[in-house]
Order: structure tokens, then sequence, then C-alpha cells
């Protein structure tokens, strides 16, 4: 149905817009002659015409439908008028059948355009305000503000990885539903993420050398030098020395000296007193 029809600098209109609104499913047009009711017909039938750019026909709801205009232009172009017979025309037989058929395409259409009007009023609500569409509005300006706050919630730790979408709430959010969608990379703790991250945005990383693994022929060649087979026990020429061999165990002594107290010079073994040379001999021993 239409709802309001503008013409402007068509015919008899000028360059002051004349606008019929409000207009209802039957609507009656009358004048006298050349005040413009066929330029009307005419815009309906053809709004988009090089002659009516300064026009405009408003649907309800936005529906275009077809329009059936039965003017002076259809007489002319449907209506067959043989020269050689004046006062006698033709339309055509009529057939009940394609009559019927007619008449239950219009009623198809009817019901098609009136679920049309539903479905565009669940969207766009009444008046173009509400419905669905301002729903799916109203949670991308939500998920915008949920992204956006988690952010600045961590701005100052990833804002080097954030670079390029900082500035812009629907540039971060859309930034972030390109992530969902393209990367695959494995899902890791938040933790883990900030410890990368200050190894890759720090001031100034520093490549590492790797370090030399041993030279394990070396070692193995130690395994048979005569030299580590030897038994160091302590010096020859110290008296008490024969005393370590014939035990055959320095460590024992080795523990027992840890005990000795030079100033009480108390044997930690026998617990008797001992001379100042076995103190002397046993730093010799183990200096």
């Amino acid at each position: 149905m239409i709802n309001k029809i503008r013409i402007r600098n068509v015919a008899t209109f000028g360059q002051t817009a004349e606008e019929l609104d409000e207009l209802k499913k039957v609507n009656f047009i009358y004048g006298a002659n050349a005040t413009g009711k066929t330029t009307i017909s005419r815009v309906i039938a053809d709004p988009h015409a090089e002659d009516h750019l300064d026009c405009e026909v408003t649907w309800k709801n936005g529906i275009h439908l077809e329009a059936f205009v039965y003017n002076r232009d259809f007489v002319d172009r449907n209506v067959n008028r043989p020269e050689h017979l004046q006062g006698i025309f033709t339309l055509g037989e009529k057939d009940k059948e394609i009559e019927d058929k007619i008449a239950g395409a219009r009623r198809e259409l009817q019901n098609t355009n009136s679920s049309i009007e539903t479905l565009e009023t669940t969207l766009r609500g009444g008046g173009n305000s509400g419905g669905k569409f301002s729903d799916l509005r109203e949670l991308e300006e939500q998920f915008s503000e949920d992204c956006w706050k988690m952010k600045n919630n961590h701005d100052s730790e990833f804002k080097d990885a954030f670079t390029g979408n900082r500035g812009s709430k629907e540039d971060f959010k859309a930034k972030l539903m390109y992530e969902s969608e393209n990367n695959t990379a494995d899902l890791v703790e938040l933790e883990t993420l900030r410890q990368k991250a200050k190894t890759i945005f720090s001031e100034s990383p520093q490549e590492q050398e790797s370090l030399q693994g041993p030279d394990w022929k070396q070692l193995l060649d130690h395994e048979s030098n005569p030299i580590l087979k030897k038994v160091v026990i302590g010096k020859s020429d110290v008296d008490i020395s024969s005393l370590i061999r014939k035990l055959g165990n320095s460590d024992w002594v080795k523990q027992g000296r840890e005990y000795y107290d030079p100033k009480s010079r108390v044997c930690p073994f026998c617990q008797q007193e001992t001379q100042v040379s076995l103190e002397d001999s046993l730093n010799l021993t183990y200096s």
C-alpha cells in the first residue's frame, strides 16, 4: 500500500514539492482538467522515469508492490481502435478460468504481502524502531563494550600485542572476531601468555650463545692416567704418616683432626694429653 506521494518539477507541478500523505487503501483524487491527476498516476506507474527524478512514492514498510495503473496511457497501449471501424474497440474475450486463476493469485499475493509485513515488523519494529534489528544493535554494542573492557584490563601487559587495534572499540572487536575464526594456535593459560609477552616485548632482548658440551674423549682418557691410581695419604717425611699408612684410612684420621683443640691438646681418639709435635705433624700431613 502507498503511504505518501511526493511530486515536483513535472507537468503542472512546479519547484515547490506537493505531497499526498496519510493515504488509505482506497483514495479519491479529483479536480479540473490539467490539474495533475494523470501526472500523479504516471508517477505511480513509473516513479523512476527520467522526468520523475524529483518525485517519490513511499510504500508501507518499504515494501514496493507492482503497480497497475489504468489511465489514458494504459488505454492507448491496450485498447485496439480500428480506424476503419469508428466507435468500435476490443479488449479480448472473457475467460472464467483465467479470471479464477487471477483471483486466486491475488489472494495468494495478499497473504504473502501480509506475511512480509508481519516479518518486517518483527525485524524493524513499529515505525522502524525496535524489533530484532534493534536487539541485534544492542547486543553488538554490548559485545563491543565487553571486548573493550577486556582490552583495558590487560592493556598494560599486552599493549604491544594490541598495537594497531587499541584506538577503536570497533577495530578491537573486529580483530577478536577475526582471530576467533582464523587463529588455530593452541589455547594456553593467561600466566603463560604473560611470560611470553615479557620475553617477546622486553626492551632489549639479548641473544645468548649456546653452551659448549664437554670433551668426553678427554675425560675417558684420564681414566687410564697412572697418576689418578696413586693413593695420596700425606707427606712421607712426617713421623705420623707411617701410622696413617698402617691404619690404611687417612679419612678416619682426618675426621678426628676436626675435633682436636690446640689449646687443650687432648687427643680426640684416646683423650690423652698430646705433645706440640703431634699438632705440627697433623698440620703438615693435611696441609
